[in-house]
């Protein structure tokens, strides 16, 4: 296993490797994801435009089987600036994670921990950020696509130094598995300190 990271333009190479990469994982529970790699593709190139975005990239051999990504808030788009902005906090203060997905065979390896290191790093490195955010969807507990014995990763998050700030909310678009099209999807952050020092 090999883990690598780009910035920016950079990713180009690997964009559509991580479209059909995203578009495999998101298809799980929680996210039941019915996406299209087109939409992915344009996605990713976004988080391209940010010459500090950051990709990190899990490569077995030559096949990318995770990756993680990271971008200032502030080059974020507004449905995950404005919560923030409407709770106080400066969103250039803020950098926002956007999703780690790592295919199942490769999970239990540490790679969601190095994902969450890297990235952390990184935004130490930078030098201008007081949190680490991101956010994920809320199901139901009684959700009729949840599997048996599902557990969520509140509490990974949690040993990370995470803490859930169910004040900060916001709401995605996309397509569930057997929606006939878009519907509303709640989402609440998680934020962690930035320690001082490089």
């Amino acid at each position: 296993m090999q883990i690598k990271t780009v910035h920016g333009q950079a990713v180009t190479p690997y964009v559509a490797d991580l479209a059909r990469l995203r578009t495999e994982v998101f298809r799980a529970f929680p996210y039941l994801y019915e996406g299209s790699e087109d939409y992915e593709v344009s996605y990713l190139r976004t988080y391209a435009q940010s010459p500090e975005s950051l990709f990190v990239l899990a490569l077995d051999g030559t096949r990318i089987v995770g990756a993680s990504t990271g971008v200032p808030m502030a080059d974020a788009p507004d449905v995950f600036r404005a919560p923030f902005v409407a709770a106080g906090i400066d969103p250039a203060g803020v950098f926002y994670f956007g999703e780690s997905v790592l295919l199942a065979q490769y999970r239990g390896r540490g790679l969601g921990v190095r994902f969450f290191e890297e990235r952390e790093a990184y935004a130490r490195r930078l030098g201008r950020f007081d949190w680490c955010a991101f956010c994920a969807v809320e199901r139901p507990k009684d959700h009729p696509l949840r599997p048996a014995g599902y557990a969520p990763l509140d509490d990974f998050w949690g040993k990370r130094g995470y803490e859930h700030r169910a004040d900060l909310r916001t709401v995605l678009e996309w397509q569930d598995i057997g929606e006939a099209g878009e519907s509303g999807k709640p989402m609440s952050f998680w934020l962690k300190r930035v320690p001082a020092g490089g």
